[in-house]
């Protein structure tokens, strides 16, 4: 290639970057919004998201749009094909948890602002600050192509799971003790999983780091340490 060419190629790849790098950023605000708006009681604020997150969708479209060109142009080889492949897969885990915020934004709304059972909210909110911490790990992992860093991020993926059966568990006994509390209380079910889903694309990511940097795709068991699906509802169980 020419050095022209070469430039004008490193450029598309850059332009790439630093659209996974906006997106990046989008999808940790509308999250952290989300949840703000949670605790608050804010629809307003939740509103504010479920618009925003078209920005995020455009985005994602963009990204796949220029993916296409460039490798429809330039033939890029193993390690160049493999940054592309894993900006198109990065970008949709960011559209995905832009949705969930959506989602959590959606249940706040359907609330009415109402926070009824206030610890549980706060417990929602702590285990959004751990998926947060991840997706914000997992993306300086992907900036700064650090496979060891996306390893660590992929391991921790247990800690939001136990925590999230733990709130899965807790918000069920409310539901049992009054059943004044089904209506909220399964709102905020919702809530959960959906961050819990968030550190799930968190997790994602980091196995995409991990293909981008070495080549080779993860084939052990991901750690999981949800098991709401066993929690009974009967018998205490």
């Amino acid at each position: 290639m020419t050095d022209h060419i070469v430039t004008s190629y490193d450029q598309e790849l850059k332009g790439l970057a630093g659209q996974i790098a906006e997106m990046g950023g989008l999808a940790e605000g509308l999250v952290a919004d989300a949840i703000t708006a949670l605790v608050r009681g804010d629809t307003a604020l939740a509103q504010k998201v479920i618009l925003t997150d078209v920005r995020l969708d455009r985005l994602q479209r963009s990204v796949e749009e220029q993916a296409i060109r460039v490798i429809a142009r330039r033939q890029p080889m193993a390690m160049d094909l493999r940054d592309i492949f894993g900006a198109l897969r990065v970008s949709g885990d960011l559209e995905r948890v832009g949705d969930l915020a959506k989602n959590i934004a959606k249940r706040v709304i359907a609330m009415g602002g109402n926070v009824l059972v206030k610890r549980i909210v706060i417990g929602v909110e702590h285990l959004s600050e751990i998926a947060l911490e991840q997706l914000k790990d997992v993306l300086d992992a992907y900036t700064s192509r650090d496979a060891e860093e996306a390893l660590t991020v992929r391991g921790r993926d247990e800690e939001i799971d136990a925590l999230y059966t733990s709130l899965f568990r807790e918000l069920l006994t409310y539901m049992m003790e009054d059943p004044r509390n089904i209506t909220f209380c399964t709102h905020l079910l919702f809530c959960a999983k959906n961050v819990e889903r968030i550190g799930d694309h968190a997790t994602n990511i980091a196995e995409t780091v991990h293909f981008v940097v070495t080549g080779e795709q993860l084939v052990d068991e991901r750690p999981k340490g949800d098991s709401s699906s066993s929690v009974s509802t009967g018998n205490g169980g």
